[in-house]
């Protein structure tokens, strides 16, 4: 775990898993921010990209994003719609080293219809915790694959997805597994993370379907709670008892997705909701409870399906048209520009990695005073999307020197090392 101070002198914690730096262990590096500590990156590409290291064209269906640690890499993948299953790959090849079966894919009937593997494993000292799209939530030994235990957010916990099945990648805090059920008996729920044993749950009077973003651990006014995005709004629950304290209602998306993860920075959270907006709460903590106060909300700021990053003051995302610099606590726009349209977000080694829908890499210099390309390529042999509608959804993820990038069944990875 890690305590920072922030532009507004507040605390918040950040939970950071027991890896090396330049290991990308989670959901959204590790601490779960889009952030890396890496450095002797390539700071500006050549004309044609970073060199290829490799490329695996048939590394199962989904739109998860790789756990990298060590000398591996963990993705959650499909094959057809009754086997969807968490493996190891070897990050010098990509060649599959286990595959473990998880269950069946969730939804396989959706509107619009893309049913598949979503989730990205969450890797901690030697086990893996995986949530297949159907709700199978497992540890398993990451050594081998096995499976040390294993329920099913359904069935064990009445859970409710959205439309398009579970999407949360789990939260591990200290000896605590997070995860987020849906529906009126359990909203959220805490197990503990060696044995799946049931801490508490929290059953929200709204019954808040589980939507698709992932939960963070915030601490505030020594309060420490988790925060989720769930398919009625943003709420934050006390870690310790699962005890309910705040909601807020603005960043309900009007197609029915609630995908980012929210983004924390010393007691203030920016969220998004596709089709709606964002914005920023600030939490405000007296005699234990909790008040979310919305400090700006808007239209036009970030909310695309690939998430933003906050690098010092700014904050970096897309909407579907641009790629956006916003000052954090105010919500101005400093600039807007139309290099790619909707993306998804790194940063490491003082760069902003996009991934964009429609398959283009860019590398950008991330500045409040202009946009600054510094590279940008397409991977070759990309893979045809079924339904029309489909896109280049999987974040990027960059770790030890490597970019890694998914679209469906094919992983490309990148060397972005400057040693070489």
């Amino acid at each position: 775990m890690k305590w920072s101070f922030g532009i507004h002198g507040s605390l918040v914690l950040s939970t950071a898993l027991s890896v090396v730096a330049s290991d990308w262990p989670q959901w959204r590096g590790p601490q779960r921010n889009g952030i890396s500590q890496e450095t002797g990156l390539l700071k500006e590409w050549p004309k044609d990209g970073p060199k290829l290291r490799w490329r695996v064209a048939e590394a199962g269906s989904g739109y998860s994003t790789p756990a990298v640690v060590g000398d591996r890499l963990y993705l959650l993948a499909n094959e057809g719609l009754d086997h969807e299953f968490v493996q190891a790959l070897a990050v010098k090849d990509g060649k599959r080293v286990w595959s473990t079966d998880l269950g069946k894919v969730g939804n396989a009937k959706q509107q619009p219809s893309f049913p598949a593997a979503r989730s990205t494993p969450t890797v901690e000292s030697e086990f893996l915790y995986a949530l297949g799209s159907d709700g199978d939530l497992a540890c398993l030994e990451r050594g081998t694959g096995k499976v040390r235990w294993q329920k099913n957010l359904r069935v064990d916990f009445r859970g409710k997805p959205g439309e398009w099945a579970y999407s949360e990648s789990p939260l591990i805090d200290g000896d605590t597994l997070l995860c987020t059920p849906g529906g009126n008996a359990a909203t959220l729920a805490a197990l503990n993370k060696k044995t799946g044993q049931v801490l508490w749950q929290c059953a929200l009077p709204e019954g808040d379907e589980a939507a698709y973003a992932s939960a963070i651990s915030v601490e505030v006014g020594g309060v420490k709670q988790y925060v989720q995005l769930l398919q009625k709004g943003l709420v934050g629950v006390e870690a310790n008892t699962g005890r309910f304290l705040w909601r807020y209602g603005k960043p309900v998306s009007r197609y029915g997705a609630n995908i980012p993860t929210p983004v924390a920075d010393q007691g203030y959270i920016y969220c998004a909701a596709a089709g709606t907006g964002a914005g920023v709460v600030k939490l405000q903590v007296k005699d234990g409870s909790v008040e979310a106060q919305q400090a700006y909300f808007a239209a036009n700021l970030p909310s695309a399906i690939g998430g933003t990053v906050k690098v010092g003051n700014f904050l970096y995302g897309t909407t579907g048209q641009a790629i956006l610099c916003v000052e954090f606590a105010t919500g101005q726009v400093k600039w807007e520009e139309r290099a790619l349209g909707a993306a998804s977000l790194c940063y490491a080694g003082g760069r902003l990695y996009c991934h964009g829908e429609n398959g283009d890499v860019l590398l950008v210099e991330p500045s409040p005073d202009s946009y600054r390309e510094k590279g940008r390529f397409t991977p070759p042999a990309q893979p045809k999307h079924a339904p029309p509608m489909e896109r280049a959804w999987a974040y990027p993820v960059v770790a030890n020197g490597s970019l890694y990038l998914r679209d469906h069944g094919t992983l490309w990875c990148y060397d972005v090392s400057a040693a070489n």
